[in-house]
């Protein structure tokens, strides 16, 4: 059984395989409830809406808030990614994105343009996880763009987690469940950075979340070399990279390294990877198809 629907500007493709002890009734409600998760977590962490979780806890300066933990969780992981990183992954990047043209609503073509100081870094964002409570300290855009749809894939993998296989999947960024209807572990293919329409490398998953930043979907209209992938140190696109597919146990994680190996280019996005023990498939500029990490 398969369906689509439309959340955090990408086709939700969710696909379940059916037991025959399982009747259909009970297989739609629990897809609808995965469709639920990313509905929650778009309306929490959207940055295109002024009325989110997240642009109303912008607003808030100099004094903790308790926030939910839809708000909560993908943002202390993108702080974590941050320190990481040092930095060039930062979830405070928000007013950038807006200023570079990355702030216009989906569906209502609204556009976004909220106060910041003049320099913020996630150091200027404190989580205090006891309370579960977020402060502020400047006016700043928290960006959760790397984290959130992650985030969605994986409450909604928990929502299906009783089917023998299943795959969630927002616009190629998906977790594999289990097994496909023969048995077999699914077979993901990675989009061709030039030819949307072709697949440049296949992988076999089960039970794990693949990711894929790109420079290919959201180039900027009138500057060359930029897309919607920004170092917030430089201001600037890199280009080492023109895809970062990361495989990891949950799409959070894929989601956020990938952007963050993106960001770091050639030498320190592949030791990175090493590192945290993950495995990436990473395209050059030339459409070489670099494997690194994993077993």
């Amino acid at each position: 059984m398969k369906k689509t629907k439309l959340f955090m500007d990408s086709v939700v493709e969710i696909q379940v395989v059916i037991r025959e002890t399982m009747s259909t009734e009970e297989a739609e409600a629990k897809m609808e409830r995965a469709f639920e998760a990313f509905r929650k977590v778009e309306q929490t962490c959207s940055r295109f809406s002024p009325d989110s979780e997240l642009m109303n806890a912008c607003r808030i300066i100099d004094n903790p808030i308790q926030i939910s933990p839809f708000l909560f969780e993908p943002l202390k992981f993108a702080l974590e990614i941050a320190k990481i990183t040092d930095g060039e992954f930062d979830p405070a990047i928000g007013k950038v994105m807006e200023q570079q043209g990355y702030n216009r609503h989906y569906l209502t073509g609204e556009i976004s343009e909220n106060p910041s100081a003049d320099s913020v870094t996630f150091r200027d964002i404190i989580l205090d996880e006891q309370d579960r409570t977020l402060f502020l300290k400047k006016p700043l855009v928290v960006d959760l763009g790397a984290v959130a749809k992650g985030f969605a894939i994986d409450l909604a993998a928990q929502e299906l987690k009783d089917f023998d296989g299943f795959l969630v999947n927002a616009g190629g960024d998906l977790f594999a469940g289990g097994v496909d209807r023969d048995g077999f572990p699914w077979k993901i293919g990675i989009q061709h950075p030039k030819k949307k329409d072709k697949i440049i490398h296949v992988v076999e998953l089960s039970n794990e979340a693949i990711c894929t930043s790109g420079s290919y979907e959201r180039r900027h209209s009138k500057l060359p070399g930029m897309h919607h992938i920004i170092n917030p140190k430089t201001g600037h696109s890199p280009n080492d990279w023109v895809s970062c597919s990361i495989i990891a146990p949950f799409a959070m994680m894929a989601d956020a390294f990938s952007t963050a190996a993106f960001l770091l280019g050639h030498e320190r996005g592949t030791q990175l990877i090493e590192n945290i023990g993950l495995m990436g498939l990473l395209i050059t500029s030339g459409l070489e198809v670099l494997r690194v990490g994993g077993k």
